[in-house]
């Protein structure tokens, strides 16, 4: 099931919401089914019982790629809501952490391989 407000993205995607800190990404990332939205601040929430604390985004960050990795290997539509911190930490560069993971898509190997590195 794809966002009610953008039915033009295709199923079965991956949505990176990246942006600073009250940019909008979690209200914006709500419009789609909970089950589908990885946030890192609820995980940095899981791994640590604060959403807030910082040096936890690196466990955080580790749990986000292993459950993007599973939910890939199912073809499922997957939104990712993290502010620029995490990308900082998976992206030396950007459009080759995306071409990683849309290499892997491809291949249908469903995992992110060294773009999870």
């Amino acid at each position: 099931m794809t966002s009610v407000l953008y039915p033009e993205l295709p199923e079965n995607g991956l949505i990176v919401l990246i942006g600073a800190s009250g940019a909008g990404k979690s209200t914006l990332a709500r419009t789609w089914p909970a089950s589908q939205v990885l946030s890192l601040d609820g995980l940095r929430g899981v791994v640590s019982d604060d959403p807030g604390r910082q040096e936890a985004t690196g466990d955080a960050a580790d749990v986000l790629k292993l459950i993007l990795e599973r939910r890939m290997a199912r073809h499922l539509n997957t939104v990712i809501d993290a502010t620029s911190l995490m990308i900082e930490r998976v992206h030396a560069s950007g459009e080759a952490f995306v071409e990683r993971v849309a290499r892997g898509a491809r291949a249908g190997s469903g995992t992110l391989g060294d773009a999870a590195a």
